[in-house]
């Protein structure tokens, strides 16, 4: 088992970060760079700052091979504010906002659109405990979607979309927060996509929020300038105070994400990583109980149960004792859950599935 003092952390977020990410922040973060002061001491309007802003905006449209035409904006409140910032600035009261229901996440996103306008919600699998992702097609949607919203990985669930949907000329939204740099996708598809920091771009504090400028142009100007998303875009995220050394973090992460080979090779990566653990789950013979259907499991965050909460503690209690973290599943579902993020490393998933098969066979 682990033999370091580091734990094999599987964490849903905040969630696991490169070691080499960390030890380079710790050696500077009294004296940033030769400048005297630390990072969090400096001045946001400082060129330092807007610097590293700028290389940290381009970082992330190079791994995710975006192009000219898409804004990157570092926002505060994570991803859970943008729920209520989409509908704010894009949906009009002559319009109808469109959720697909696949998870918990999804749902709050949905909620709070309702606060806001119309919405209609064109698929959902809460009545089989978003066991799946619902099919569903563009012919399906609200004739006035101002935009169609989806939660592509969920989190809590451990099911994931395995190709993005086609919406026709609909504005496409995701929330990537649990699987942005995980794999590669034509992200052109989105009109915008964000995701919260805290699974595999950074720590938490920053949330990303990457939109098209054309269908920037179209967002309201009617709310308060601090929800609007064109404010962030003109100021270039630095309109209030931006949560700087988040931003730092994320630009050695992203740093890290090129020197890994970039998200090609983090999702062979990841799919390595979860075949070790569905292979366990699925040879056991039922001691290990699978929650998603096959077809739509997330290889990012993998979800099990066992026959009684009795044996899923003593599981969870033996995985800390052997130097494991973060294997109990949300409070909101219980069970078992491992998340896999980008920076957790093949010899932790290896552990896991020593660990996995030695309990069933003193437990089975």
């Amino acid at each position: 088992m682990n033999q370091t003092k580091r734990r094999y952390n599987f964490n849903p977020g905040p969630a696991a970060l490169p070691l080499g990410v960390l030890k380079e922040a710790q050696e500077q973060f009294v004296d940033y760079e030769g400048k005297g002061i630390s990072l969090l001491e400096m001045s946001h309007r400082s060129r330092t700052v807007e610097e590293l802003n700028h290389e940290t905006q381009l970082l992330l449209l190079s791994l995710l091979d975006l192009p000219k035409g898409y804004e990157v904006l570092f926002m505060g409140g994570g991803a859970s504010t943008q729920f209520a910032l989409l509908p704010m600035n894009f949906l009009s009261r002559q319009l109808t906002a469109s959720y697909a229901l696949t998870g918990s996440f999804a749902e709050k996103a949905y909620k709070e659109a309702t606060y806001l306008g119309r919405t209609h919600v064109v698929a959902s699998s809460k009545e089989q405990g978003y066991r799946s992702i619902p099919a569903w097609e563009a012919q399906d949607l609200s004739p006035d979607a101002a935009y169609v919203h989806i939660t592509m990985n969920n989190t809590i669930e451990g099911s994931r979309y395995a190709k993005i949907p086609e919406v026709g000329s609909i504005p496409l939204v995701g929330d990537m927060t649990s699987e942005i740099l995980s794999r590669k996708l034509d992200l052109t598809k989105f009109s915008m996509i964000y995701a919260g920091a805290q699974k595999n771009l950074g720590p938490a504090g920053v949330t990303v929020v990457l939109i098209r400028e054309s269908w920037l142009e179209q967002a309201s100007g009617e709310i308060p300038e601090i929800m609007r998303y064109s404010t962030f875009a003109k100021n270039k995220s630095l309109f209030n105070t931006p949560p700087v050394h988040a931003i730092y973090m994320t630009n050695l992460v992203l740093k890290w994400t090129q020197k890994q080979g970039g998200v090609e090779q983090l999702e062979r990566n990841n799919l390595a990583k979860a075949d070790l653990l569905y292979e366990v789950i699925d040879a056991s013979g039922g001691f290990y109980q699978g929650i998603i259907d096959a077809k739509d499991r997330s290889p990012i965050n993998i979800t099990w149960r066992m026959a009684n909460s009795e044996l899923e503690r003593r599981f969870i209690a033996e995985s800390e004792n052997l130097g494991f973290e973060g294997l109990a599943g949300h409070r909101s579902v219980g069970g078992l859950r491992a998340s896999a993020y980008n920076a957790v490393p093949l010899e932790a998933c290896q552990a896991l599935a020593e660990f996995m098969l030695d309990f069933a066979r003193r437990n089975g």
